[in-house]
């Protein structure tokens, strides 16, 4: 896709896991070529060994035939060349030094330290390649952290102060379903490399992108000032209800749940009419949002015990007429087939490499839409390692017997 806006920029993916391959599948789908760095040694990105897998006979929790591949390397792995490379071994600092020469971006998300040891940390690489970006996302920085320094996705959780977030107040801490602190950070990482490269283009001259997962989600979590609640007394955890926006929060219907958002004037109004109950907006518990904001509970317990007695379809159809926000909570299995996110690419099918489309399953796309470009995952993950002839021989102008030499001798 050369009507892409990354197209001719080349990525050295040095990545594994969820937090960076994220950032480079995002890359990836920006039209970068995309040259992912995985260690023979060890099976490649740990992500080739998550369950479940997908093959001949559909999805299986284990490995049920040789092409089997993980779902998660499967959507993380799009348009990426694999090729395999030891950076342990001595033997393998002329081949990396070879892959980032004509680079313009490398992104890592070793633990902090280890890059140094390997002889590929920002210092090294900048000497070889003084306009490439070189972007780290670590869990606490690229100079460490508590402990050991390493980090998954439930100790940013944790330490971000988001697990107090949500929940009822006297309930114990809530970890998001979603792996937030793992995918939050390479979205900033994205941004800093693209505004870094932006820079290199006009100075000539690449610098460090340094990223921390606990940065990026405790970041967000201060965009809520918290601090002023617990100043004024509001609770910072309220559970399904949302008291200083009332109306505001998750309800019950006869048959699931919905979503209500009123909490200005004219849609708490909406929503009282709504409920057959036009005569409260004059009421002065209800009328103004600081009155609604200070009867809260009344206001939810009225709106909750109509939403209980009424399909979520009755419901939403009756708050719609009054152009009241509301929504029903529907199912992740159900929301990634809704019709709008796939016409706009922004969720899409999930392929496997050889048996074709996997029935039923679906991954991210790339949620971004362009007036004059395109985004967007034309080629399957790879198999590990597929792509060291075109890599080393198309591209750095290795020989067959240099390839096969590196080979034999395990350092790639």
């Amino acid at each position: 896709m050369s009507d892409q806006p990354l197209a001719g920029r080349t990525v050295i993916d040095l990545t594994t896991a969820l937090a960076g391959p994220y950032a480079t599948l995002l890359l990836a789908g920006l039209g970068a070529t995309v040259i992912k760095v995985e260690n023979p040694a060890t099976g490649g990105d740990s992500s080739r060994n998550n369950a479940p897998y997908a093959g001949a006979d559909g999805l299986s929790v284990s490995r049920q035939g040789p092409d089997d591949m993980s779902v998660s390397m499967l959507a993380r792995g799009r348009n990426k060349l694999s090729v395999t490379l030891n950076l342990k071994d001595k033997r393998s600092q002329r081949v990396f030094a070879d892959l980032v020469r004509d680079a313009d971006i490398l992104v890592e998300n070793y633990s902090p330290g280890v890059t140094g040891r390997l002889g590929i940390d920002y210092a090294a690489v900048h000497e070889l390649n003084p306009r490439l970006v070189y972007t780290s996302i670590t869990g606490f920085g690229s100079q460490g952290g508590p402990g050991s320094g390493k980090a998954m996705d439930s100790i940013i959780q944790a330490l971000s102060g988001v697990m107090l977030t949500a929940g009822e107040p006297d309930e114990g801490p809530v970890r998001f379903g979603l792996p937030v602190g793992d995918m939050l950070a390479p979205l900033f990482a994205v941004i800093g490399t693209l505004s870094a490269l932006m820079q290199a283009d006009q100075s000539g001259e690449g610098q460090h992108v340094d990223v921390s997962m606990l940065g990026a989600l405790t970041s967000l979590v201060a965009c809520e000032p918290f601090d002023a609640f617990a100043a004024v007394g509001m609770e910072q955890r309220t559970g399904a209800m949302v008291p200083r926006l009332a109306p505001f929060g998750i309800l019950p219907t006869s048959d699931g749940h919905l979503a209500l958002s009123a909490p200005t004037d004219a849609f708490a109004h909406g929503a009282l009419r709504a409920v057959g109950r036009p005569d409260l907006i004059d009421d002065s518990r209800f009328h103004s949002r600081d009155q609604r904001v200070r009867n809260a509970d009344a206001i939810h317990a009225l709106i909750r015990e109509w939403t209980s007695r009424r399909t979520t379809e009755e419901a939403l159809r009756l708050f719609t007429a009054e152009g009241v926000p509301a929504a029903e909570v529907r199912d992740p299995r159900e929301a990634v087939h809704d019709p709008l996110v796939r016409a706009r690419e922004e969720v899409v099918p999930l392929a496997h490499p050889v048996h074709g489309t996997v029935e039923g399953l679906a991954t991210t796309g790339v949620p971004i839409r362009f007036s004059g470009a395109r985004a967007g995952f034309d080629r399957p993950a790879p198999a590990l390692g597929e792509h060291n002839d075109e890599v080393y021989r198309g591209k750095l102008g290795y020989s067959a017997d240099d390839v096969a030499e590196l080979a034999a001798d395990s350092v790639i």
